[in-house]
């Protein structure tokens, strides 16, 4: 597949077989990550992949009492607001049950912290449609960074403790079997010529 059709044909899946993509293949996707360009070429971005189903299903037990001690105001973002109404109904499971969770760090008071895991992440998910894996950017991880509880349990799996949770990538296989590419218009996103 040419760079950019894998740009243009990218959704994000929410539905995942089972089926555990090779340790190969992944090494292929976080090598796309660690190729992503980095402020004054640091190259300080973490990934932190996680495929043991006992840890996918403690994590994701974690959030959901996390989000469900949170409460809504008028003034709570739409997606946030919807993490904690699905958590407090108690069936809420952020990761979609996908059977790869690539947690993705970098350091305190960096100020290029979230553009270089931005970038990382974004070669992830380009790179898994290449490779007929879907994937979905996870954001509940850093909305919880400075949750005591979170931050425990991903100092238990990897996280240092001089670094901040910027975002998260869940990987497999499609349920439907390849990743949904089809084109959507894009409706948004202004461009200003001058």
């Amino acid at each position: 597949m040419e760079a950019i059709e894998a740009i243009l044909t990218r959704r994000s899946t929410r539905q995942f077989k089972d089926d555990m993509p090779s340790k190969d293949l992944i090494e292929k996707i976080i090598e796309a990550g660690r190729y992503a360009p980095s402020g004054h070429n640091s190259q300080t971005t973490h990934f932190i992949v996680i495929r043991d189903k006992l840890v996918l299903g403690d994590m994701a037990e974690l959030v959901k009492a996390e989000f469900a001690k949170m409460d809504v105001d008028d003034d709570t973002y739409a997606s946030l607001k919807a993490s904690i109404t699905a958590s407090k109904s108690g069936n809420y499971i952020f990761h979609y049950g996908a059977p790869v969770f690539i947690v993705v760090a970098n350091k305190k008071n960096y100020g290029n912290a979230m553009a270089d895991s931005a970038c990382a992440l974004e070669n992830m998910m380009i790179a898994a449609n290449a490779y007929d894996l879907g994937s979905c950017w996870i954001n509940q991880l850093h909305w919880l960074d400075d949750n005591q509880a979170i931050n425990s349990f991903m100092l238990e799996h990897g996280l240092e403790k001089d670094e901040t949770i910027t975002g998260g990538l869940i990987l497999g296989y499609p349920a439907s079997g390849l990743p949904n590419r089809q084109m959507v218009e894009r409706k948004g996103n202004p461009v200003t010529w001058d």
